[in-house]
């Protein structure tokens, strides 16, 4: 008989909607042990004012994470250094919310926990603080160790890959090397049968350059660099198309018979796969030790404490980590 998940929540940016879409997805039955990470009282002060009839149990730091009942929540509480108002950011709590990631982190390395679900931090008042961050991605990395990661978007009937995650356009390019590439489809192909039990993953790329480059006239990536990426993971069993085209990509039988699109940078893929299920499609990490899902959105601070914000994208995260567990352990 397997044991339930266990799952352990950062409650993301105490400003903005992360409190409220933890709460708001936790009031729903989970087959899983839940924690959350975060300001107790943040919570209680949040589901307060969002008329939400919850009862909220602190946590001993070594407690484990009790069977999830819709509307109990439990935490292991760590408090914002300033008092925390609705829609309005406070550098003071910047550290806050990067010690919310590192506990999370150190209770998957000592195995309390199989998966950490994500709510959405602010960037920029994060690096406003003096402290370096890049996104949930990059701080899971390097707090693993990883050689490298991919970032995998979900939404029902849709995968996508990232070959390269936050970076600016013009540093796209430079980024996207055989070995990198090669690196990426690994991951993926690993992952898709590790988590998601897909025997044999088929991987559609998408072309850097507009038409793939039409033959080098429009870019030589597609040929120096992606099809000798190709040409290497076919050799190691990897499914992978030759690049597509990216603008007819999604309208092609090559993406329909696919598991996933491996898209060449951040704009390149995502805008598809929201436009079909924005606020519904979730954030995964591949290639890390443990499993990492999050949100699909940012912290809309004008819509903390509204009751506007929707917890569907946070339940899907938390149903994804669920099932990546149970295909992991099977």
């Amino acid at each position: 008989m397997t044991r339930d998940a266990r799952l352990v929540i950062t409650a993301g940016e105490p400003a903005g909607i992360g409190p409220d879409v933890v709460l708001g997805a936790l009031r729903s039955p989970f087959d899983a042990q839940i924690a959350v990470v975060g300001d107790v009282k943040v919570l209680e002060q949040r589901a307060k004012a969002l008329g939400m009839d919850l009862h909220l149990a602190q946590l001993q730091p070594d407690a484990a994470p009790p069977p999830h009942i819709p509307g109990k929540v439990s935490v292991y509480h760590l408090p914002c250094a300033s008092p925390v108002e609705p829609g309005r950011l406070d550098v003071a709590n910047a550290s806050h919310v990067v010690q919310t990631l590192r506990s999370s982190v150190q209770l998957l390395k000592d195995k309390r926990f199989d998966a950490v679900v994500t709510a959405p931090v602010q960037k920029s008042v994060i690096n406003d603080s003096g402290l370096s961050f890049t996104g949930h991605t990059e701080f899971f990395n390097e707090q693993f160790g990883c050689e490298d990661v991919v970032m995998l978007l979900v939404n029902d009937g849709l995968r996508v890959a990232l070959a390269t995650t936050h970076l600016p356009l013009r540093e796209v390019p430079d980024a996207i090397t055989q070995e990198s590439l090669l690196r990426k489809l690994e991951i993926i192909h690993n992952d898709l049968m590790r988590l998601y039990g897909i025997t044999q993953p088929r991987i559609a790329m998408l072309g850097l350059n507009p038409h793939a480059g039409e033959g080098g006239h429009l870019g030589r990536e597609e040929i120096e660099i992606m099809t000798p990426a190709r040409e290497e993971a076919l050799r190691r069993g990897i499914d992978v198309t030759a690049p597509i085209p990216a603008d007819t990509a999604f309208a092609s039988k090559q993406v329909l018979n696919a598991d996933v699109v491996l898209a060449m940078f951040h704009d390149q893929g995502l805008p598809v796969l929201k436009a079909r299920g924005f606020g519904s499609s979730v954030n995964i990490t591949l290639g890390l030790p443990t499993i990492r899902t999050s949100v699909d959105h940012g912290t809309a601070l004008e819509l903390a404490a509204t009751g506007e914000a929707s917890p569907e994208s946070m339940k899907a995260a938390i149903i994804e980590a669920i099932t990546c567990t149970g295909h992991r352990s099977s």
